[in-house]
């Protein structure tokens, strides 16, 4: 068996969290449609019981995006810093718009908050592969 050392577990808990970050965001979209016709108030009520758990992925994925920052070794730090920077403006991105999401009074706000939230994490994790090759 491969060792599994405290990289490892870093690596876990950042895939993990960007897993139900993105992964949730996602899966509530699908869903809306459903929840609506069961009830008026149903989807409100899933997304603040989604959002108990997504906040909590999202503060797991900075302090484990800085702890991978603290590990990099990596050879292309002049690449490597334009990629993780590109990254990092795109998870605040998805950030912002998933606040402006859960904030949101108008229909407008709530799909552009929510659209703009999964887009932006959409791209974070595309950035993340990129940084991993």
């Amino acid at each position: 068996m491969l060792p599994i050392d405290l990289e490892t577990l870093r690596l876990f808990l950042h895939v993990l969290a960007a897993t139900v970050w993105v992964g949730g965001q996602l899966t509530m979209g699908a869903l809306v449609p459903v929840l609506r016709r069961a009830g008026a108030d149903v989807p409100a009520l899933a997304a603040r019981q989604f959002a108990r758990v997504a906040w909590t992925a999202f503060a797991v994925l900075i302090v484990t995006g800085f702890w991978n920052l603290a590990a990099y070794e990596g050879k292309d730090r002049a690449g490597f810093a334009a990629t993780i920077s590109l990254k990092l403006v795109f998870v605040a991105l998805s950030g912002i718009a998933a606040l402006v999401h859960s904030r949101a009074r108008s229909r407008a706000l709530l799909a552009l908050g929510g659209a703009g939230a999964a887009g932006f994490a959409l791209v974070t994790v595309f950035l993340g592969v990129v940084l991993t090759g």
